[in-house]
């Protein structure tokens, strides 16, 4: 554990994800734990939305690792209206950890393409450590 983890706060604590905030390094994380009903996908992402409304979250870091299928719908609605509102709240890039499955590979891939389409800096990595080094670089 880092001296920066102990000033983690929790966001959201569900069976299906833990949402938390580093308030030092400006991140909000979203860590799945389990699947999740279409209802806790998007409870969980606006649950960091909403948070953000009064903490500044410059980077977002999502650990899929554990997370199961999402839905298309799900995906579209995460691109077209979460991705634009964090970016229009102070979003300057966003990391994904992921095990490299063929389904979750599809998904970031689209939303890979949104992102890009959007100016937002996106990179998928399999370490924590090294995603959240590249967020914090400038």
């Amino acid at each position: 554990m880092t001296q920066t983890d102990t000033l983690l706060k929790v966001v959201l604590e569900k069976s299906y994800a833990l949402v938390t905030y580093n308030p030092v390094l400006k991140i909000g994380k979203v860590e799945w734990k389990a699947k999740a009903s279409s209802e806790e996908y998007q409870d969980a992402i606006i649950s960091l939305i909403e948070y953000a409304e009064k903490h500044p979250v410059h980077y977002y870091l999502a650990d899929i690792t554990k997370q199961s299928v999402v839905s298309p719908e799900d995906r579209k609605w995460f691109e077209n209206i979460m991705v634009p509102k964090a970016m229009g709240m102070g979003l300057k890039k966003a990391a994904v950890i992921f095990d490299g499955s063929v389904f979750k590979k599809y998904y970031i891939n689209m939303i890979l393409q949104v992102t890009n389409k959007l100016g937002l800096p996106l990179k998928l990595f399999n370490q924590e450590e090294n995603a959240i080094q590249w967020l914090i670089k400038d």
